[in-house]
C-alpha cells in the first residue's frame, strides 16, 4: 500500500515537515477487509503488530531506513492491536500507537474555544492524562492556526520532532493523544509555521508545571488528585460579603520572606505552609497576596513576567503542594489572593511571543503590542482565543487552586492606548480616544464571571488614574472590580511622614484629602513592594528624624492605616521596621527581630491586626460613608487629626487620635458622640510597643461641656508621634 503514497509524503514525515501524519500513519483501509498499518520508529531494530483480539504476532516491513515500517493484516480501520518493539540496544517492549486513536476534542469544544466562551478551556489544551478506549496516555493539545505542522517532542521520544506530529483541526488547534504517557513526562512542542519558514519549540502556554529555571520544558502535572480539608472555609466564603469584612493583608515574595541555609535555598510550598502560615496567624493578618507564583524565568521579575500562566511554579514545589499551602491557609482561617498579569507578558523565545510564526497572542503592530517601558508585549485583547485564555487561566486558580481572589497587576496599562507613550506611538480606538476598548471588555467579562462562579472571591485592581467605577458592578457600566487600591492614599501619605515634622503643618491637607473621594471606589489602603524597591529605600528610611522617633512614625503610620476607611495591605518586613530596601535575592532580616524596638514594633502590627478583627466600627462599613465622621480635620498647627469610626450599630463605634508632631498634646479636648466612659483599646506610646508609655491611664470620662458636634466632650492626651483609639462603654460597664 505504501506505493500508492507520494514519495515526497513519506519524505516529508521522515523529515518532520508532514502536518498531516494520520493521512499516512496508524490504520488505514487496504481493500476488501483488509488493514494496512504504518508507523514511523527510529528507534526500532524490528516492529511486530499484535492483534489483541487473536494475540496474533505480524512482522511490519521495513520501507525506509530511517524507520518508516507497514504491514497489512485482514480485518478493518478499528482492529486492537499493539506493536511489539524491538529496539536497536534492548529488550523488546510493547508500545500503543498513537495513529490508531481518533479526535479527543470535540466540535463544541472547538467552536466554544473559537468564539472566546470556552471558561474551562484549561481541561482541553495542554497536556492532560487521559484515558481514551481504556487506554491511558497524555492528551496534548495546542492552538497554533498559523503552522503547517507541530509535533510533541520531549524525553519520552528523544525530543525527535520527527515521532509524535499531530493532528490539526479547522480552528487551528492541534491534538495528539501519546498512549503509555503519565504524570512527569517533559515536553514542548515544535512548531513550523506557514509564515516565513518560522520554526521553534514552544513550551505549552496550557502547560500545568514547569522544569525548574533555567530549563524550560513543561511537564506533565494532573491537578485532580489533591484531598482538600478547606470545606468549612470554603461555604463561609461563598456566604459571605468581602466588603463589610475584616481584610487585613500580608504582600508576600515567597521566595525571599524566609530562607534557609545561611540564606542560600528557598523554602518549600511546604516548609511555608508551616512557618509562613504560623506567621500569618500569629500576628494576626487575615489575608495573604502573593506577588506572581505563575511560572516565570528571571528571578529579578519578580515573577510579573509570566511564561507559563497555568504553571505554579516549580521553584518551591510541585502543584500538589502549593495546593497544600493553601489549604493549610484556609484551615488556619487565612484567605490567598495571587497576584495576576494579564497585562503583559515576556519576549521569551520559548513561551507566548510570535507563537505559531505570527504575533498570535500580541498585537502585530509594535503601537498597540509592544510596552516600551518594560520590553514586553501586550496581549490582544480583541482576538477571542486570547480572550479565552486570560478568562479560564482567572477562573483556573480559583477553581484548581481554590485561591480566594486576583489582585491583577498594571490595569492602568491595560485601559490606556497611550500609556506609557509618546504622541505618534500609539493607536487611538475607534472613536478616537485613548481608550482600549477591547481590554476594558475583558476586564468587565473577567470580573462577571469570576463573581458569578465563585461567590465571595474578590478581584482587587492595581489601577493608578482617575479612571472611574473601577469597583462598581458591570451592570452600571464599572469595571466589576470588588477593590481598587489607594494609590493616592498611599502617595500623599508616604509624602507626608516623609517631610520634617515642622513642615508637616503646611500639608495637612495630604492626610484629610483622601475623605474626599473615600467612598468613590471601594479601596484597599496598599503599603506594596512598590513602596520599598527600586532606590526609593524602606519605610524606615522615608522617615526623618532619630531612631526613637522613626519607629514612632512608623506605629503611628500602621495606626492610621489601620483605623482609616479601607481594606489594609502591608509588604513583608515593614512590620518589623526592615531597614534595608528590599531585594528578591535576600531573605528579610529577622535577625532585627532580636532587637527590642523591631520587636516591639512587630508586637504593635500584632496587636493592631487582632484589634482590626475585633472591632467591626473598622470594617463594616469601609465603603459607606456613615460609617466615618471627623471630630477635628483641621488642627494643621498641631498636625492633629480626630475622627470616629462607626460599625453598623451605631452605638458600636471607635474615637481615633492622631499626632504627628514630637510634641506631646494634653488637655486636648474633642467632642464625642455619646456620654460616658471612653477606654483606651491601644495606644501607640505604650512601652510594650517601645514607646514613652504616655497615655490616658486606660481611658477617660466625658466633661458635659460641648465642643464640636456634640454635646459632651473628653479631655485627651495625645502622645508625641502617636496614635490612641478609644471606645465607648456602656454606662453599665463604665471604668
Amino acid at each position: 500500500m505504501a506505493a500508492d503514497i507520494h514519495p515526497d509524503a513519506i519524505q516529508n514525515l521522515l523529515n518532520g515537515d508532514h502536518g498531516a501524519p494520520f493521512d499516512l500513519l496508524g490504520p488505514h483501509p487496504a481493500g476488501d477487509n483488509a488493514v494496512s498499518i504504518r508507523a514511523f520508529w527510529p528507534t526500532a531494530k524490528a516492529l511486530v503488530v499484535v492483534d489483541e483480539g487473536t494475540s496474533q504476532r505480524h512482522d511490519m516491513t521495513r520501507l525506509r531506513d530511517e524507520g518508516f515500517f507497514e504491514v497489512t493484516l485482514p480485518g478493518q480501520p478499528g482492529l486492537r492491536y499493539h506493536y511489539a518493539v524491538t529496539p536497536y540496544d534492548g529488550e523488546e517492549y510493547i508500545a500503543r500507537d498513537p495513529y490508531a486513536f481518533g479526535p479527543t476534542l470535540s466540535d463544541y469544544d472547538l467552536y466554544l474555544f473559537s468564539e472566546g466562551r470556552h471558561l474551562e478551556s484549561y481541561e482541553k489544551l495542554g497536556a492532560h492524562v487521559h484515558i481514551v478506549g481504556g487506554v491511558q496516555g497524555v492528551r496534548f493539545a495546542v492552538w497554533a492556526p498559523n503552522a503547517y505542522k507541530v509535533a510533541v517532542i520531549g524525553d519520552f521520544n528523544h525530543w525527535d520532532r520527527r515521532v509524535h506530529p499531530m493532528r490539526k483541526h479547522t480552528n487551528g488547534v492541534w491534538e495528539l493523544f501519546i498512549p503509555g504517557l503519565d504524570v512527569g513526562a517533559v515536553y514542548k512542542y515544535e512548531i513550523r509555521s506557514s509564515v516565513n519558514g518560522y520554526r521553534t519549540e514552544k513550551a505549552d502556554p496550557y502547560g500545568f508545571f514547569s522544569e525548574l529555571r533555567p530549563r524550560t520544558g513543561s511537564v506533565v502535572a494532573n491537578l485532580d488528585g489533591y484531598e482538600w480539608g478547606d470545606g468549612e472555609w470554603m461555604q463561609a466564603r461563598a456566604a459571605g460579603n468581602a466588603l463589610d469584612k475584616p481584610m487585613s493583608i500580608y504582600e508576600v515574595h515567597l521566595g525571599s520572606w524566609r530562607k534557609k541555609d545561611d540564606g542560600q535555598v528557598w523554602l518549600s510550598y511546604r516548609e511555608l505552609a508551616d512557618e509562613l502560615v504560623d506567621y500569618l496567624d500569629e500576628m494576626g493578618y487575615t489575608h495573604v497576596e502573593l506577588m506572581p507564583v505563575m511560572e516565570h524565568p528571571f528571578d529579578g521579575s519578580w515573577g510579573y513576567q509570566v511564561t507559563g500562566y497555568y504553571a505554579v511554579t516549580s521553584r518551591y514545589g510541585s502543584p500538589e503542594d502549593f495546593m497544600y499551602f493553601v489549604d493549610r491557609c484556609h484551615q488556619r482561617g487565612i484567605g490567598v489572593i495571587l497576584d495576576w498579569v494579564p497585562a503583559h507578558f515576556p519576549k521569551d523565545g520559548f513561551a507566548l511571543s510570535y507563537f505559531d510564526g505570527t504575533h498570535l497572542y500580541e498585537h502585530a503592530d509594535p503601537r498597540q503590542g509592544e510596552h516600551p517601558d518594560w520590553g514586553t508585549y501586550i496581549f490582544n485583547y480583541g482576538r477571542n482565543e486570547v480572550r479565552n485564555f486570560l478568562l479560564s487561566n482567572a477562573l483556573f486558580w480559583l477553581r484548581k487552586y481554590h485561591i480566594d481572589g486576583l489582585r491583577v497587576d498594571a490595569v492602568s496599562s491595560m485601559l490606556y492606548l497611550d500609556f506609557g507613550r509618546e504622541e505618534g506611538q500609539w493607536v487611538p480606538n475607534k472613536y478616537g480616544g485613548n481608550e482600549n476598548l477591547p481590554a476594558m471588555r475583558f476586564l468587565q467579562e473577567a470580573n462577571a464571571v469570576v463573581h458569578e462562579q465563585f461567590p465571595g472571591a474578590v478581584t482587587i485592581a492595581e489601577e493608578s488614574t482617575a479612571w472611574g467605577m473601577v469597583s462598581r458592578p458591570t451592570y452600571l457600566g464599572g469595571l466589576g472590580f470588588t477593590f481598587k487600591w489607594d494609590m493616592g492614599w498611599m502617595h500623599d501619605t508616604l509624602d507626608y511622614i516623609a517631610k520634617d515634622p515642622i513642615f508637616r503643618r503646611f500639608h495637612h491637607h495630604q492626610i484629610t484629602f483622601s475623605m474626599m473621594y473615600a467612598y468613590s471606589e471601594n479601596f484597599v489602603l496598599s503599603i506594596s513592594h512598590d513602596e520599598v524597591v527600586h532606590g526609593k529605600g524602606s519605610l524606615m528610611g522615608k522617615i526623618p528624624g532619630d531612631w526613637w522617633q522613626k519607629f514612632a512614625t512608623l506605629r503611628l503610620l500602621f495606626g492610621y492605616q489601620m483605623t482609616h476607611p479601607g481594606k489594609k495591605l502591608m509588604f513583608m518586613g515593614q512590620e518589623f521596621g526592615q531597614w534595608r530596601e528590599w531585594s528578591e535575592a535576600r531573605s528579610l532580616d529577622w535577625n532585627l527581630t532580636e532587637w527590642t524596638t523591631h520587636k516591639s514594633l512587630q508586637a504593635w502590627m500584632r496587636d493592631l491586626n487582632h484589634l482590626y478583627k475585633q472591632q467591626p466600627a473598622l470594617y463594616e462599613r469601609d465603603c459607606d460613608p456613615g460609617g466615618f465622621c471627623w471630630i477635628e480635620a483641621n488642627d494643621a498647627d498641631q498636625s492633629i487629626y480626630t475622627y470616629v469610626r462607626y460599625a453598623r450599630d451605631a452605638e458600636d463605634f471607635l474615637v481615633v487620635a492622631c499626632n504627628f508632631t514630637p510634641v506631646p498634646r494634653r488637655h486636648y479636648r474633642i467632642g464625642v458622640p455619646q456620654p460616658g466612659y471612653y477606654k483606651e483599646l491601644l495606644n501607640s506610646d505604650s512601652g510594650l510597643y517601645g514607646g514613652g508609655n504616655m497615655g490616658n491611664l486606660g481611658g477617660v470620662h466625658t466633661d458635659r461641656q460641648a465642643w464640636h458636634a456634640w454635646a459632651q466632650s473628653i479631655s485627651l492626651t495625645i502622645p508625641p508621634l502617636g496614635i490612641v483609639i478609644l471606645k465607648w462603654q456602656p454606662r453599665a460597664d463604665e471604668g
